[in-house]
């Protein structure tokens, strides 16, 4: 996605509204819960659950509703056990989709996502027809008012890979191995930033150019964002901020 796509960034925008729809928080717990039960509730010994606690943390979810979901995870409170799902498809106009969701019941996650892209003008894909089309980096979404060379003297130290200027904005990309490490060194740098995440990148991206198919897309991707079980949506769309903006006023 370097230099192209500004799907990270669009995701940051779009987190507002999703505080404001109530969804945000429960997706955040749940991730938090999975994360504690796949590799315990030690947030120093498990790099998944130090990622996912944070990320929580910065959306403002209370610490003891985040310290309940660890404890669920780890099986001293009573939880649901929940199954990692991806799902490959495409929205209109040929863009790739990438849903990871997180359930209780594998049948009606596939039946909902299914039956949401077919009603739609997108469509389920097999396996392994999307996903190459993606990878897993590390993303920190920085102000671009910050000095570019002191972003990078001290992130590159800390292991990050690439800085990109989106349009007002740093984008700071790095292995999610060493997600933490970048942050915790600009936070000791004084460096401000937006958001740190874990995420998929295009490797490749389909160019929409025009409002109405902008619209079916994000269209497609709002309604995947809405369902109970999807935690992420990753798409392959390269929009213009203009025409982003301009759906968004």
């Amino acid at each position: 996605m370097s230099g192209h796509s500004k799907w990270a960034t669009i995701k940051h925008k779009k987190g507002a509204a999703d505080k404001k729809r109530g969804k945000l928080f429960a997706k955040l717990i749940k991730q938090v819960e999975v994360a504690a039960r796949q590799g315990g509730g030690d947030v120093d010994a498990n790099p998944t659950l130090r990622t996912m606690f944070q990320k929580a943390r910065d959306a403002s979810v209370p610490i003891d509703t985040i310290e309940r979901a660890i404890k669920r995870g780890t099986g001293e409170l009573e939880g649901v056990d929940y199954e990692s799902i991806t799902y490959e498809g495409y929205a209109p106009h040929g863009v790739a989709l990438y849903v990871e969701t997180l359930s209780d019941n594998r049948n009606r996650t596939g039946s909902e996502v299914r039956s949401l892209l077919g009603k739609n003008g997108g469509s389920l894909a097999e396996p392994g027809s999307v996903a190459w089309q993606f990878e897993r980096k590390g993303i920190i979404l920085i102000p671009e008012g910050i000095d570019e060379d002191e972003i990078m003297m001290v992130a590159l130290e800390a292991g990050a890979e690439d800085l990109v200027d989106e349009g007002g904005i740093w984008r700071l990309t790095c292995d999610p191995s060493v997600l933490s490490e970048v942050r915790s060194a600009l936070e000791t740098a004084g460096l401000d930033f937006n958001s740190a995440d874990v995420t998929m990148l295009p490797t490749t991206t389909v160019a929409i150019d025009n409002e109405s198919d902008a619209r079916s897309v994000l269209k497609v991707i709002d309604l995947l964002d809405d369902l109970d079980d999807v935690q992420d949506v990753y798409a392959n769309f390269d929009i213009p901020d203009e025409i982003f903006d301009l759906i968004q006023d």
